[in-house]
């Protein structure tokens, strides 16, 4: 096994001359940018990537030899990004992967196209003489999303619990329709409420009106999206979608 370098920490790493040099350390102006000061920060932690997955890439990603074919689809995919960032704008579109069973590395690989996106939008903005934004991605996990919705909506909860739930709730809604691309993991949620149902229903409708590229992660076939959304937009979802399979069984021994 090789030995650990200052740009094994560094998603910019694989497209940087300088990754492996004596200049590549904690203090490089584009690192602390994509991950901070103290690598916990920057960039990445603004997307809201949890911490186990800001140094995966395409490259390192543990599912890309167990998912071979899906990533041929993803590096394909990846591959569009310059359309978006180009003078034009050009639209592109987004993926869902999917697999019936969880862990299979779906998580993972959306994690890992997010950093690519932020990587891409970074270097391209400085190629153009540009400021990157601050939060060019943002990774909304559902699960944890919905799980602050119902601890500020259980009945007689003091206000003073709720109100810190619920504006934390708002503004990761607020983030996940504005970030110019998003992964939206686990948008399978069959035990949801109405209203739960209906702010995520106002996600996705809002990024796939707008034409934001999304990355969504599902445990629900494509043609069954309807038993979670509309038919209305479960169309639309699925019209400018590109679906990901991910085989084999769940490896949850190792969170992927």
């Amino acid at each position: 096994m090789g030995t650990k370098t200052h740009a094994d920490n560094c998603i910019l790493s694989q497209y940087c001359s300088l990754a492996g040099s004596a200049k590549c350390n904690a203090l490089c102006s584009s690192y602390i940018a994509c991950h901070g000061y103290n690598g916990a920060g920057g960039r990445v932690a603004n997307a809201n990537l949890p911490a186990e997955y800001r140094l995966v890439t395409l490259q390192n990603s543990p599912a890309r030899a167990e998912q071979a074919e899906a990533y041929k689809l993803i590096d394909a995919y990846v591959n569009t990004f310059p359309r978006q960032f180009s003078a034009e704008g050009e639209r592109i579109k987004s993926l869902y992967l999917f697999s019936l069973e969880p862990g299979t590395g779906k998580t993972t690989s959306a994690a890992a196209v997010l950093n690519e996106w932020i990587t891409r939008h970074y270097i391209g903005s400085l190629q153009r003489n540009r400021q990157a934004l601050e939060r060019p991605a943002y990774f909304l996990d559902v699960n944890a999303w919905q799980t602050l919705f119902l601890g500020f909506n259980r009945s007689h909860v003091p206000q003073e619990t709720a109100e810190p739930l619920a504006a934390e709730y708002y503004t990761m809604e607020q983030r996940a329709k504005a970030a110019p691309f998003a992964v939206l993991d686990d948008i399978g949620v069959r035990s949801a409420s109405e209203a739960f149902r209906a702010d995520l229903h106002s996600v996705i409708n809002h990024r796939v009106a707008n034409a934001l590229p999304t990355v969504y992660t599902s445990n629900i076939p494509m043609d069954e999206l309807t038993q979670v959304f509309d038919q209305r937009l479960a169309d639309r979802v699925r019209d400018m979608c590109v679906v990901v399979p991910f085989k084999g069984e769940s490896k949850r021994g190792i969170r992927r």
